[in-house]
């Protein structure tokens, strides 16, 4: 009997692992150990994603993809996507399927019912029913290739599909369609035995008793291909995950969430509204949020102050020419507000700070010896998202950047970006963010300007800049944006979800718009290289994750009042009224609630606003001048000395306000 002929593949580790011939990456798993094979989902074969079924070359580099890393879970949430479709395909006769991507913690798909039906809640319930139907019944996942006109046809009767392979073989597709179909001459679908067959590139699970932990989460409207005048679609999402437990958190996460949900608290602790008279996605501020964003600001302020930026001031719109050279009507002309036609031009409200900032320090000749040169404003933009992208203070129209621009030399690029890391994070701090990642985000090639020499400086100044802070970070290839490379930050907030905040880009195409230089030391022209600093990200996105991260509860700091005094009686309102003043005037943020409700309620109220101290006063108090201190989340304490509560509450915002403060040491009243 011959002996069986094997072959090699690399490992992640770099071993090597021998296989027999015809292996596919489910036998190498296999062949490793029964856990991981049990866990897998998919496998990475020489950097390209594949399904487990696939059969491996020699010298093959291959990693297994299992089910809960991040990769896993975008595997088995598409996969949980197309049996969604094929539910609802057989409980819906005549419906149209569109598209079905995995997204961030779980999926969605769109679909168009006969007759314009919507989903309810009860049609929720049967598919979910079918949809375990279909996961008991371990349907395999089949991938299968064809010409443009077989597919065609076996799409016939879904044109949305149709659609799709019309526009990724003509060359015409976007990101979605490319996501959608493999491209070219060749269509790979994939089937579910012949129960179901949907367009896809793949890779999915190999059968659907893979799956399992799901959740159908809500539907919604969406246009096709985002476009209003388009038809209106039927979105249903969902969630998946690896395992009941990790489902279980997660719709533990976003019960959290919705409790924490900015636009709710907003309205709860009369912080702001968004007023139909206004339009869509622009809010007033009513006192008690004008004071927090007032603090946010202020300690921007008094940070950049200290870190040797220059403050600017620019106007709200500009003349059509400025853009036109700044190249925002030509890459961002849709996110602006249309033009306003006046008698000596035409105008557009500003959507960006940084082409006014290139203005500033073009308006007389700069020498070396005043670089870097750091600009700031608090600068309000207009961008026109569309009404179904709207989102409270995390997605709106008229909004605020803490907007800083760095021009500095070649030289300097690294050791500004590092300063300018040190910079972020520690104001990120300073705000309660502890958990932050990296990613940097490169060139490319076929979407970009500048020389390949300035882009690896550029590139290398933002690596150095990661490396001398020991951060571990993603790299994001070809994800920057056309004029330069970027580091982004993101950070994680209290019950774990990701927010990306801080952005810091590398830009050699405005200095060279605006025809920007400075004298060098060799008495020559050269062209400084120019860094977009954006911390906040913006004033009311950030407002927004604040509120939600810490629940309403801000620090005391921050809080709007960060005491109330309560009286328990009217004859205890005078000795109420006397502290409210003595704190007022050392600088803090408090009020008083007379007696003309019961304490208790009193105290409830307060505990709703989240104020930071609840001071109960009554008859030992007054004759010992002392309060019973209610603090937010802790244990009353009683007959503690005023003086001594006023210091604890010096010494607990000293160093996170810029407003003055009198000391309060020894304060008898």
């Amino acid at each position: 009997m011959s002996a069986v002929e094997t072959f090699e593949v690399s490992l992640p580790d770099g071993t090597k692992k021998s296989l027999p011939l015809g292996s596919t990456a489910l036998n190498l798993a296999q062949g490793i150990g029964s856990r991981l094979a049990k866990a897998a989902v998919a496998a990475v074969v020489d950097g390209v994603e594949t399904d487990l079924t696939c059969t491996l070359g020699a010298g093959a580099k291959v990693s297994i993809i299992t089910a809960e890393s991040e990769a896993g879970r975008h595997v088995l949430r598409h996969s949980t996507a197309h049996v969604m479709a094929q539910a609802v395909v057989q409980l819906f006769a005549g419906a149209k399927f569109t598209i079905g991507p995995a997204i961030e913690d779980g999926f969605y798909y769109d679909f168009e019912l006969p007759g314009g039906k919507t989903f309810s809640d009860t049609d929720l319930a049967a598919i979910t029913e079918r949809m375990r139907e279909i996961i008991k019944a371990d349907q395999s996942f089949t991938r299968d290739e064809m010409s443009v006109k077989a597919a065609l046809e076996l799409f016939a009767d879904q044109p949305y599909k149709c659609e799709i392979i019309t526009r990724v073989t003509s060359g015409s597709a976007d990101g979605t369609d490319a996501s959608e179909v493999q491209g070219g001459d060749v269509v790979s679908v994939y089937r579910n035995t012949d129960l179901f067959v949907d367009l896809c590139r793949g890779p999915h699970v190999p059968t659907t008793g893979k799956l399992g932990h799901f959740a159908l989460m809500k539907v919604a409207g969406a246009y096709w291909r985002g476009n209003e005048k388009g038809p209106m679609l039927q979105r249903i999402y969902g969630t998946a995950w690896e395992s009941k437990a990790a489902l279980d958190e997660h719709i533990t996460r976003l019960a959290e969430a919705e409790k924490r949900d900015h636009r709710r608290l907003a309205v709860e602790m009369d912080l702001l509204s968004f007023p139909s008279e206004l339009g869509g996605g622009l809010a007033v501020w009513h006192p008690k949020g004008g004071i927090v964003r007032k603090l946010m600001e202020d300690y921007s302020r008094h940070r950049h102050q200290n870190g040797g930026y220059q403050f600017v001031f620019t106007p709200h719109l500009a003349n059509a020419d400025l853009f036109e050279t700044s190249g925002h009507l030509h890459f961002y002309k849709d996110g602006m507000y249309p033009p306003m036609e006046m008698d000596n031009g035409t105008y557009y409200p500003k959507p960006m700070n940084c082409p006014m900032h290139c203005l500033i320090y073009r308006d007389r000749q700069r020498s070396y010896r005043e670089l870097p040169l750091r600009l700031f404003e608090l600068g309000t933009v207009y961008r026109y998202e569309r009404a179904g992208t709207l989102h409270g203070l995390l997605r709106i129209r008229g909004f605020t950047q803490d907007d800083s621009h760095i021009f500095c030399t070649e030289d300097q690029m690294a050791d500004e970006i590092t300063s300018l890391l040190d910079f972020v994070i520690s104001v990120l701090r300073k705000f309660g963010f502890e958990d932050f990642e990296f990613k940097l985000s490169t060139r490319d090639p076929e979407k970009s300007v500048g020389s390949d020499e300035i882009w690896e400086k550029a590139t290398a100044a933002l690596r150095e800049a990661l490396h001398r802070h020991g951060v571990d970070y993603s790299v994001n290839e070809g994800d920057a944006a056309f004029y330069g490379p970027k580091i982004d930050i993101d950070v994680r907030d209290a019950i774990g979800r990701k927010w990306q905040l801080s952005t810091i880009q590398c830009d050699f195409n405005l200095p060279e718009r605006f025809k920007l230089e400075y004298i060098g030391s060799d008495n020559g022209r050269h062209q400084p290289i120019m860094l977009h600093r954006a911390l906040f990200g913006s004033v009311e996105r950030f407002f927004g994750v604040l509120l939600e991260h810490y629940g309403g509860a801000f620090p005391t700091w921050l809080a709007p009042v960060q005491v109330r005094v309560l009286p328990v009686t009217s004859g205890h309102e005078p000795y109420a009224t006397k502290l409210v003043a003595q704190l007022l005037r050392a600088g803090f943020r408090v009020d008083t609630s007379v007696a003309d409700e019961q304490l208790g309620k009193r105290i409830r109220s307060a505990k709703l606003e989240r104020i930071p101290y609840v001071l109960v006063v009554g008859d030992d108090d007054v004759a010992n001048e002392t309060v019973g201190v209610n603090p937010r989340g802790g244990e009353v304490i009683r007959d503690v000395k005023f003086a001594d509560f006023a210091k604890q509450l010096q010494d607990e915002t000293v160093d996170l306000t810029t407003d003055a403060t009198t000391d309060v040491s020894g304060m008898a009243l």
